[in-house]
């Protein structure tokens, strides 16, 4: 969710032409029986416009994480990023010189080349029918059941806003150095529970950082080199950060944000901040604070737990200032708005 780095996206057109094939198939042999028209979000929303749609994105996010294993954790950052700006509409993904993509805390962002292209090939078979807010949503909850992580069924029927300013970036946007109390009142004016923060947080179990990201937990001696500075990070584990990323590190390394199953996702997480392994101050906090301690050893002890408790945050975080009905619109592509 916070800083994480992500790397230049590849895609195989053989694959994508496997995937067409394939839905081919499904689209002639479906009949859908419910209509998808609504101004609430419901599942099997493109049950009668779209019958494949789902399957469209679970397979272009799986033939992409195949070839490219740190797909999943740019979709699931992708989503955050999305969601706690403007709400889950798809306004992180339109380019131009003043909007959200532009804005610093998103231009590590990846995933958008897997977006589009599951965009290319709903608008070959249901021309403006699914939205991009829903895409990113899919498939940030595919590539967590293909990292071994829960199947959530998430409602659908989101549309896509036209608004995407920079300036509306940081005043929403969570940061690696935040306190407690700043982390709760921001989730919190989104309408989500100190829970959610604990449970969201777990996506940190996959994906990767770059090092100026929890640079604020070092400090720079006189000799150019890295000291330990936030006394409640494990010795070791700060000693493997500082090797990894010295004071002259280049600003293109990073760090799994789990070191022990990086690309798994499970509940390793919960035990790296009870060992004092989490590499964000924002990290380290949930299991200091007493307000927060108890959750995360739950979660620490039993994955199921975690994976019921993912499931339902998840889908409250998918739903967060949503737009339907008559609202935003339908683009036919993610990164620009219809003309």
């Amino acid at each position: 969710m916070a800083s994480s780095t992500l790397l230049v996206d590849n895609y195989s057109p053989s694959i994508l032409l496997k995937i067409v094939v394939i839905f081919l198939y499904i689209f002639l042999i479906s009949s859908p029986s419910s209509s998808s028209s609504s101004g609430d979000l419901f599942v099997n929303f493109y049950q009668t416009s779209c019958p494949g749609a789902e399957f469209m994105v679970r397979n272009t996010v799986r033939a992409a994480s195949n070839n490219d294993p740190t797909i999943p954790g740019k979709l699931l950052r992708l989503l955050f990023h999305d969601c706690i700006v403007e709400g889950c509409d798809g306004s992180v993904l339109l380019d131009g010189k003043e909007t959200e993509k532009s804005d610093p805390a998103n231009t590590s962002l990846g995933g958008f080349a897997v977006v589009e292209a599951a965009k290319e090939l709903l608008e070959l078979f249901c021309p403006s029918t699914v939205s991009c807010a829903d895409i990113i949503t899919l498939a940030a909850r595919d590539a967590v059941a293909i990292f071994g992580g829960p199947s959530v069924e998430v409602p659908t029927g989101r549309r896509d806003g036209k608004v995407s300013l920079a300036s509306n970036v940081r005043p929403n946007m969570l940061d690696t150095s935040f306190t407690m109390d700043q982390m709760t009142q921001l989730f919190t004016s989104k309408g989500l529970s100190l829970d959610d923060l604990v449970v969201l947080s777990g996506a940190h179990t996959i994906g990767a950082a770059h090092c100026n990201a929890f640079s604020d937990r070092f400090q720079e001696n006189s000799k150019g080199e890295l000291t330990l500075a936030d006394k409640a990070l494990d010795k070791v584990f700060a000693s493997e950060l500082m090797k990894r990323c010295p004071a002259s590190a280049s600003a293109s390394i990073t760090v799994n944000n789990d070191p022990g199953t990086s690309f798994v996702f499970d509940n390793q997480y919960y035990k790296n901040l009870i060992a004092h392994k989490g590499l964000f101050q924002s990290d380290s906090v949930l299991f200091s604070d007493a307000r927060t301690k108890k959750l995360v050893e739950e979660l620490s002890n039993n994955q199921d737990t975690f994976f019921q408790k993912w499931g339902d945050s998840f889908v409250r975080l998918s739903s967060v200032g949503v737009k339907t009905g008559d609202q935003g619109e339908i683009r036919r592509s993610c990164n620009v708005i219809n003309q």
